[in-house]
């Protein structure tokens, strides 16, 4: 065990251990290991070494070593420590510490925070470092007398001895090693690689499905992902507050909860689709709620039973990662590839069902796992039915999953784990898989502990990053369904199947086979792109340029009916109860690119407030102040065609104060002027 004191002399100390199958590399660049030149002995341990924890600021990786023949994990280690601290373009190997209570990993280093005494001189402070060897690597100001120093080559794990015996200095008010945790962010857990651009294991991923910038203006709130599976965890804290009508349509309950210890794969879909992201992982709706259902086998009764439960309880897109047998993958000549799969007729039924009554007759969406068989989805029935959306799995380099099904059926791919196969695939991947929601404790596929760290999940077996194949890309689309359709209820689940097909970005261009419409084998129309999706969505159905029909619709902020509502033309504004109006939030309806709406208020004896567009707030600041003129301005290519025009109600006035097109409306002088109580606006 190693120690160290945080809180100075009289803090808490700590204790580490050493992880005896985990190496920690430092590069003397920002090359990956793998694209080093090495020496031959090197080279061969290599492949034996998997990433689990990056810390990318400081060119270092940390890889865990897997047995090799006769030669333990413990053997592997100290071979990649020996052989890579020799290379030229590799500045440290060494050991790897871990909180003996979390399991997390800790990387440290041959630096130390060093603080003296404040009434010390510089002088004394000086002469400490010099006895000690230390070397003043910055000073940091952030206290009197505080330093990062960097303790003598080869110091190694001799520098938290050396922390201990300098804190144990009465001029040394505090001292610890530099150790180093992975970061962690609140929305975006660094290893969902498919969400957004980010670094995992020190190599930065971009082929994502844009989702974080799609969240800017979707979140999925206010629609329903119904996931038929084989259980979901719905205690998981992810999922908090975000249940409706769960349902086990084989023992006809409304306990959806796995009910043995293989049932785990519906959480991890469940959570790909819509995990709140309140803890350690977000799906790609997060504000969407979620309708679990658990079914039986493949054309069993339950299986109907599935989809009218959730037509009937309000589900906008049904999630279905789950089908007939697939053939092996990596053969070839497994009789299983050509085998019809026939969709059973309730199933068929069923799903006619949810797609012509669901949604209150705007059908509801499904989205279909197309397999991990490596095989045309054309013999499975289910994910080839065309009122489904087939989804296939493209991986982190952008190209196609060495076990994703493929053919004409596919309709678009999202991000998934992959798979080393030298013959199918030579590439290895750079990330272990999804990181998403795991049921809860010891009975999924992370079972927690010390040794789960980042390769396996999180230490208390929550969650797990090595989810995968068609199963996790499916519930993807599904969350992006959510998110268009909260931008745009009105949609049919026909023209949400084309912006889908509308909003992919084309990968793998030389390989993707493309035809004249688009379309890939492999990729269907290209890896689904969530904020181009959600943009069509918004602009799907709009006007024509040349003849729109736009009205003005947002809130309008009162000091004592704080939001109400705006329409076209009426005017708003609680005038018994000499009401202030303290800010805008104006929008157009419908959504069109070409046409934006502005507004600014003018605050007595402030000024302009920061303008607001499309939505957004322009408000007053400070609540005890007066606006005394409001000016809104239409921008954008159709400008010309249109006009806004609006009112304002005077304090102390009958009359309303009427402008346009920017004009300020009551005063735009922030010296003049009454309060405004009532506003109205038209185009």
């Amino acid at each position: 065990m190693y120690q160290f004191t945080y809180g100075g002399k009289n803090g808490e100390t700590f204790q580490l251990a050493e992880a005896k199958d985990l190496v920690v590399v430092r590069t003397k660049d920002d090359a990956p290991l793998q694209e080093l030149s090495l020496s031959t002995q090197s080279r061969d341990i290599v492949p034996s070494l998997l990433p689990v924890a990056a810390f990318p600021e400081a060119n270092v990786t940390v890889y865990r070593a897997i047995p090799n023949g006769e030669k333990s994990a413990t053997a592997m280690r100290n071979a990649a420590r020996k052989n890579l601290s020799q290379e030229e373009g590799i500045r440290f190997a060494g050991r790897v510490l871990k909180d003996p209570d979390t399991g997390s990993i800790v990387v440290y280093t041959n630096n130390l925070y060093l603080q003296f005494n404040p009434d010390l001189s510089k002088k004394n402070c000086e002469a400490i470092l010099k006895k000690y060897n230390l070397k003043v690597k910055e000073d940091l100001g952030i206290t009197p007398n505080s330093y990062f120093v960097e303790a003598p080559e080869g110091t190694g794990l001799g520098v938290f001895e050396l922390a201990q015996n300098l804190l144990a200095l009465p001029k040394v008010d505090a001292c610890h090693p530099e150790l180093v945790r992975e970061r962690k962010f609140k929305f975006v857990h660094p290893m969902q690689w498919h969400l957004k651009e980010t670094q995992v294991n020190g190599v930065t991923i971009s082929q994502h499905a844009n989702v974080e910038a799609a969240w800017e203006l979707s979140r999925g709130k206010g629609i329903t992902i119904a996931v038929l599976d084989d259980g979901v965890d719905t205690s998981h804290p992810e999922f908090d507050g975000k249940v409706i009508f769960p349902r086990d349509t084989v023992s006809n309950s409304d306990d959806a909860k796995p009910k043995n210890a293989s049932e785990r794969h519906g959480t991890a879909c469940a959570g790909v689709a819509c995990a709140s992201g309140n803890g350690k992982a977000s799906g790609v709706a997060p504000e969407a709620k979620l309708m679990p259902i658990r079914l039986g086998s493949i054309g069993s009764i339950s299986e109907a039973k599935a989809f009218k439960w959730a037509a009937d309880n309000g589900a906008d897109v049904i999630s279905c990662s789950w089908g007939p047998e697939d053939g092996a993958w990596w053969s070839a000549s497994d009789p299983l590839h050509t085998r019809q799969a026939r969709l059973p007729d309730s199933a068929k039924a069923a799903i006619d069902y949810a797609v012509e009554k669901g949604r209150g007759g705007k059908g509801c969406v499904i989205t279909w796992a197309a397999g991990n068989g490596n095989e045309d989805v054309k013999y499975d029935e289910y994910a080839s039915y065309p009122k489904v959306i087939a989804v296939a799995a493209c991986n982190d380099a952008g190209r196609r999953c060495v076990y994703s099904d493929f053919g004409d059926a596919v309709w678009c791919c999202f991000p998934s784990n992959d798979f080393y196969e030298p013959r199918l695939n030579p590439n290895r991947p750079n990330t272990p898989g999804i990181w998403t929601t795991d049921r809860t404790g010891k009975n999924g596929y992370n079972s927690g502990g010390i040794n789960a760290e980042q390769l396996v999940g999180d230490f208390d077996g929550n969650y797990t990053a090595t989810f995968g194949g068609t199963s996790s890309a499916c519930p993807g689309v599904a969350g992006t369904a959510a998110l268009l359709l909260a931008a745009n209820s009105d949609l049919t689940w026909e023209q949400v199947k084309t912006i889908i097909r509308n909003s992919c970005d084309r990968i793998d261009e030389t390989n993707g086979a493309y035809d004249a419409n688009g379309h890939s084998p492999k990729y269907g129309f290209g890896r689904l792109n969530a904020l181009k999706a959600v943009q069509n969505a918004l602009a799907a159905g709009q006007p024509k340029a040349d003849a729109p029909d736009f009205k003005v619709s947002g809130l309008a902020h009162f000091n004592k009916t704080a939001n109400v509502p705006l329409a076209n033309d009426t005017p708003v504004g609680s005038f018994a109860k000499a009401e202030r109006l303290l800010g805008l939030q104006i929008k157009l309806e419908p959504f069109h690119p070409d046409l934006h709406v502005s507004y600014k208020l003018m605050v007595k004896n402030v000024g302009e407030t920061e303008p607001g567009k499309d939505g957004t707030v322009s408000e007053i600041s400070d609540r005890r102040r007066s606006i005394v003129g409001v000016s809104i301005s239409l921008s954008g290519s159709l400008t010309s065609k249109f006009s806004v025009k609006y009112a304002v109600k005077i304090k102390g006035k009958s009359k309303w104060v009427e402008a346009k097109d920017g004009n300020w409306a009551g005063s735009g002088d922030k010296k003049k002027g009454a309060t405004v109580e009532g506003i109205r606006i038209w185009i």
